[in-house]
């Protein structure tokens, strides 16, 4: 099994990699795909409620509504799936898009995270050597 995960998960890197500098073949390709991973879900959903019985009950539609809702508020996955928190954390931030900030902006920002993270494990060290000096 972990061989499989690992597989899927080193071939995913991959496709994200290529498909990363050609976002509107991205786009194309993730759509193609939920929107039919999605009509799979719908029909396989009204072949359950055509069944009858308690799964004629539960797949019918408008008490869907109601139970995805409350799990999709239970899991927080219901704000991430309609809106997403990078579009929300970046509108509260005033900041560009992920998709509009071109691959030399994103560049800059890895750098700059990457000093602050250099300054902050010397910050970190300075505070251990004062901590140390205190003691003796």
């Amino acid at each position: 099994m972990k061989a499989i995960t690992r597989f899927f998960d080193r071939l995913e890197d991959k496709v994200r990699a290529r498909l990363s500098h050609r976002s509107i073949i991205y786009g194309f390709v993730g759509g193609i795909a939920t929107v039919v991973f999605w009509r799979g879900v719908w029909h396989s959903s009204d072949i359950l409620m055509d069944k009858g019985g308690i799964l004629g009950w539960i797949f019918y539609e408008p008490n869907t509504i109601i139970w995805s809702s409350i799990i999709l508020l239970m899991t927080g996955l219901f704000v991430a799936t309609f809106i997403g928190e990078r579009i929300i954390i970046s509108g509260l931030k005033q900041e560009k898009k992920a998709t509009d900030k071109t691959e030399e902006e994103v560049k800059k920002e890895d750098s700059r995270i990457e000093i602050l993270s250099i300054k902050i494990e010397q910050l970190s060290k300075n505070i251990e050597e004062i901590k140390n000096s205190l003691k003796k």
